[in-house]
């Protein structure tokens, strides 16, 4: 397709809850390097956990704002003809999701246990592996939905996908695993200056080519070159 279109609405509010995530983000890393280590010691564990509370709210109320009072700007032509031919009831959609999570848990269990020979092996840096390996293997399910979305010129889901899939990690996971962290050892939003110009101009990159609503291949380029560049940067970490 020469040109393609998407929902501008729907892209815009993620966009902007891409760039909420990236300020969320970005204020305790730029903390941690502009405060004296004292002050850190005995604060910033505390700022982890309330910026994680108020990452949690913002994706619940995300998720109140697409799935009642907001619905129907994310209506899809032809969403009542999906409907009427799902072959699957409820409750067996609902037990497939579960067998499939807890398949999918076994199987990143096995993955984590190898990274760490696998990159002494191949000289790969765990940050490498870390931000490009494993997130490529473990989201291959979710890039290859969205290309064939692409394929069969259904941008909303495409980008939606995309996009959705970084802001439930960065939202919902993420707060997640430092609430559970309190129990054992408490985690801290962390990120080292470089890692964090990657994220800004991730988003940044993002934002700029959703903008109009509508995309061509040139746009895509320069979002792989992006990542590109960021990967090889990470590769000679």
């Amino acid at each position: 397709y020469k040109t393609q279109k998407f929902n501008k609405k729907v892209i815009e509010v993620s966009a902007s809850m891409l760039l909420f995530a990236v300020i969320g983000l970005s204020v305790p890393a730029i903390f941690t390097h502009t405060i004296s280590q004292d002050l850190l010691n005995t604060k910033y564990e505390g700022l982890s956990v309330f910026v994680a509370v108020i990452m949690f709210i913002i994706y619940i109320l995300s998720l109140v704002f697409s799935f009642f009072t907001h619905k129907d700007i994310y209506a899809v032509s032809g969403d009542e003809e999906n409907l009427e031919k799902a072959k699957w009831t409820l409750k067996k959609s609902i037990l497939v999701l579960g067998v499939s999570t807890i398949l999918i848990a076994l199987e990143s269990e096995i993955l984590v246990s190898a990274v760490e020979p696998m990159t002494k092996s191949l000289g790969l840096s765990e940050f490498f592996v870390g931000i490009i390996i494993i997130p490529i293997i473990g989201n291959a399910a979710e890039h290859s939905t969205a290309i064939v979305m692409a394929l069969k010129n259904k941008m909303d889901v495409a980008v939606e996908i995309a996009i959705g899939s970084s802001l439930q990690i960065i939202l919902f996971v993420a707060p997640v695993l430092i609430f559970l962290s309190l129990i054992f050892t408490p985690m801290s939003i962390v990120f080292n200056p470089f890692e964090l110009a990657a994220l800004i101009v991730s988003v940044l990159i993002v934002n700029r080519v959703a903008n109009d609503g509508e995309s061509n291949w040139l746009e895509g380029v320069q979002l792989l070159a992006v990542y590109v560049i960021i990967a090889a940067a990470f590769f000679i970490v």
